[in-house]
């Protein structure tokens, strides 16, 4: 999900069991899972890999971050108290800090962490699972991209959903939260212009 593993990278049973110290029956029934949420893919021979994204599949999963992102933060909006306006600011300062840093998996941690402090407040978990099963498909591939972006500070469009959200401004918060997914995943194509830094 934080984007650790690259894409297209090859994973085996024996591997991971290794790595964290367990029997291969747990690995198998969390491997299990995280192909059916498309987090993994598996070969017809067996081949586990972490997924390579399409662009259709990367602009199919952005779609469904556009939709769901904006209802989860008006949800929260009516319990987003001061002291939850705070923690998402210093979240944001951390954000910043991470990209100064030029620390890929750093900044796509405390992002995640942004999004998803707020959302927890929307108090539908439903929703936020949905949610969680795009970010762990996308992870691999945002790491990819943000590994080559110039960027030195926190996306702006956070401002702007912290100001929506001291002012109790729904439609302000619907908008920011929509164009700060839609212009981080613009990014998120294949293509070569997507690894070229930005101003």
């Amino acid at each position: 999900m934080i984007g650790l593993l690259p894409p297209g990278q090859a994973l085996t049973l024996r591997g991971l069991a290794a790595r964290f110290r367990v029997s291969m029956t747990p690995v198998r029934e969390a491997v299990r899972r995280l192909v059916a949420e498309g987090a993994l893919t598996l070969s017809s021979s067996g081949r586990m890999t972490t997924p390579e994204l399409s662009v259709e599949r990367i602009e199919e999963l952005a779609a469904l971050r556009a939709l769901i992102e904006p209802e989860l933060a008006a949800r929260a909006l009516p319990r987003a108290h001061f002291a939850l306006i705070d923690r998402l600011s210093s979240i944001n300062d951390a954000l910043g800090e991470a990209a100064e840093r030029h620390d890929a998996v750093g900044y796509i941690r405390t992002n995640l962490e942004f999004h998803r402090t707020l959302y927890l407040r929307a108090q539908s978990p439903a929703m936020l699972a949905i949610l969680e099963t795009v970010w762990l498909q996308l992870g691999p591939t945002m790491r990819a991209v943000y590994g080559r972006m110039r960027r030195n500070e926190a996306p702006r469009h956070h401002r702007m959903i912290l100001a929506s959200l001291r002012a109790g401004d729904e439609p302000a918060l619907r908008l920011a939260v929509r164009a700060d997914v839609t212009h981080g995943l613009r990014h998120l194509s294949p293509s070569e212009d997507a690894y070229r830094p930005t101003r």
